[in-house]
């Protein structure tokens, strides 16, 4: 692994992969790190299910208006779920185990796209939940986070360009609105 620092700034979303399978121990490591992530009381709330057949891949790209065309092209994709009746906090936890993914897989030297379900519909205005749920057998306890698609990168993007860093975000001791002309807003 390069530095961390170096794995983040390379990490961006791929949304072009080649036709390229992952092998088995790729996958592994890819779930292993979600299931290393760290849960609110180590509740451990969220679930995945791990898709690779390419026609549930196809299926899958369909599961919102806009964003996630990108599912049917990738080699593997993770769906997010979370279990409501186990944890307040299951979109965190489910998203930090998300990012664990998309982190193993950089460090993988794959490519990784996160494709939001929750509060999203379809086409047809079917919550993409629901859509998902009905596809995959999911039960009534668990809901639909996210999908992440993963496979070999079959795009390069740049690092992210440390110059776009927008510390005006930055806060220190306590929140500031920005100095205007003319005096404090």
């Amino acid at each position: 692994m390069e530095s961390f620092a170096t794995l983040i700034q390379n990490r961006r979303s791929t949304r072009k992969f080649t036709e390229r399978l992952l092998s088995p121990e790729q996958v592994q490591l890819i779930l292993r790190a979600a299931l290393m992530a760290p849960s609110s009381k180590r509740s451990e709330s969220w679930q995945f299910v791990v898709v690779e057949d390419k026609e549930m891949l196809a299926r899958l790209a369909a599961c919102k208006r806009n964003g996630a065309a990108f599912l049917e092209g990738c080699a593997l994709a993770v769906v997010v779920l979370g279990n409501v009746m186990e944890s307040d906090v299951w979109i965190e936890d489910a998203s930090v185990a998300s990012i664990y993914m998309q982190l193993q897989a950089e460090d993988l030297g794959l490519g990784s796209c996160w494709c939001q379900i929750r509060n999203r519909e379809t086409e047809d205005e079917t919550p993409a939940g629901e859509y998902v749920r009905q596809l995959l057998d999911i039960p009534y306890q668990l809901e639909v986070l996210s999908i992440i698609g993963f496979g070999y990168k079959g795009q390069e993007r740049k690092p992210f360009d440390e110059s776009r860093l927008r510390w005006e975000k930055v806060h220190i001791g306590k929140f500031s609105l920005p100095e205007q002309e003319g005096g404090e807003a």
